[in-house]
């Protein structure tokens, strides 16, 4: 049987010259695939399955200009299915319905299997999900989507539990340095035609900057090609300020609502975690630079402060919120100093997780443990009933005892003697823990 391909793929011959460079050096074999040797290279299991032409439904995730489409034309060299492609961004579930309408058909009348590829997947909500999972579940089609982000958070359960997951990587900078040399030279689909003379130090920029995706890579390369004017031998020399002029800035990999927003908010919570400010000031400058909203930010480091400094440094939430502050009054760029005050001082502040831990145990006994009314003696008698009925009686009033202190049940009767906040031994705690253990001893005397 004849394969019927994903697309309608011209040969290398025939590509024209007016689609974009990154289209055209689009790999069309195993051979020609750069990177992502977990999956294709020779005898992994996932290219034995593609070129043995059993394909599982699958779902390809990574980060841009990775290989994932590149991946789909692949297969479509490959596969003898007919191959039907849809971009989430455009298309709907009348186009997938007349799709898989074409699949039944297809499948009845001459039993040949049908693969469909969704672009974009998570551009799809969860009833555009829904609608192509019973056919995944019945064989009408097998599926392939891909998608930048995280398949658990964007695909339905019932979808995703039917596919198989391979993650793609960012190229490494090798990767792109080899997919940008090969377009300089290739004569049929590249720049080859060409006399072409790249600096070194404009390569590595290039590479560098593209930040592992190839066709940013490639888009910067052809325009810094087309831009410069060939010399009388018909040379055309591409210096690093070509390159820079052609990036305009460097391609930050970043999602405000993907896993590079969670993942770098990570790395900075870790590294002040860990008393590292050299590490938290550039995970900070990776979010901020990248577009993060400040103020989420800002919200970030007040949660810290609370959370991993806590009494051991008071200062701490005091310096946080007026970061804040300072942020919402100025704006940036001025206030991205701010934040990065506040993540200097939290970095290297004393670290405590003793209140953390204490409003952790006082939330698992007011969740699973009886909620008892408060003691009389701690409610105030506003009434001359509630003062006949006990309301207030017996309160020991702090202020009329030496040093303003004197012990009585707070909690109530369940919980008496119960510890919730256990001081640490950083920074101002050690204060704290000597203050209490003073009183506890006088106590107990």
């Amino acid at each position: 049987m004849d394969r019927m391909p994903l697309f309608d793929l011209p040969e290398e011959k025939d590509l024209p010259h007016s689609m974009p460079l990154a289209a055209r050096m689009r790999p069309q074999t195993f051979d020609e695939f750069v990177g992502q040797e977990h999956l294709v290279a020779v005898g992994r299991v996932f290219r034995k399955c593609i070129e043995a032409d059993q394909l599982p439904s699958m779902i390809f995730w990574g980060p841009p200009g990775s290989g994932k489409t590149t991946l789909a034309h692949i297969i479509a060299n490959i596969t003898r299915a007919q191959f039907s492609s849809l971009s989430a961004v455009s298309a709907g579930v009348a186009d997938m319905r007349k799709v898989i309408g074409e699949a039944k058909k297809r499948l009845k009348l001459s039993g040949q299997r049908t693969i469909l590829f969704i672009d974009e997947l998570h551009r799809f909500n969860k009833a555009q999900q829904d609608a192509v999972l019973p056919f995944v579940e019945n064989g009408t089609v097998t599926f392939i989507g891909a998608t930048t982000e995280n398949p658990s958070f964007e695909v339905i359960a019932p979808l995703l539990s039917r596919c198989r997951v391979f993650r793609l990587n960012l190229l490494s900078d090798e990767d792109v340095r080899l997919i940008v040399k090969r377009a300089i030279k290739d004569k049929e689909r590249g720049l080859g035609e060409f006399q072409i003379s790249i600096s070194e130090e404009a390569l590595d920029h290039l590479v560098t900057a593209s930040n592992g995706d190839a066709r940013v890579a490639l888009n910067a390369l052809e325009m810094a090609i087309f831009a410069a004017l060939p010399d009388s031998e018909g040379l055309r020399s591409i210096e690093l300020s070509a390159i820079e002029e052609a990036l305009q800035h460097r391609a930050l990999l970043y999602d405000k609502s993907g896993d590079q927003h969670y993942d770098l908010i990570s790395a900075l919570h870790k590294s002040l975690r860990g008393s590292d400010p050299d590490a938290a000031l550039y995970w900070l400058g990776r979010m901020i630079e990248a577009g993060e909203d400040p103020l989420y930010v800002a919200r970030r480091l007040v949660r810290f402060a609370s959370e991993d400094v806590g009494v051991a440094d008071p200062q701490a939430l005091v310096i946080t919120v007026a970061a804040q502050q300072a942020v919402h009054f100025v704006g940036l760029p001025e206030g991205n100093l701010a934040l990065a005050q506040a993540v200097v001082y939290l970095a290297v502040a004393p670290k405590s997780n003793s209140l953390y831990q204490a409003y952790s145990r006082v939330k698992q006994d007011i969740q699973h443990g009886r909620n008892e009314p408060v003691p009389l003696h701690l409610r105030n008698p506003v009434t001359d009933l509630m003062r006949k009925t006990g309301y207030g009686k017996g309160y020991k009033y702090a202020h009329g005892y030496p040093n303003h202190f004197v012990r009585q049940q707070n909690l109530p009767p369940s919980l008496q003697g119960k510890r919730y906040y256990v001081p640490g031994d950083q920074g101002y705690e050690k204060e704290i823990a000597a203050r209490l253990q003073k009183w506890w001893k006088e106590e107990k005397g």
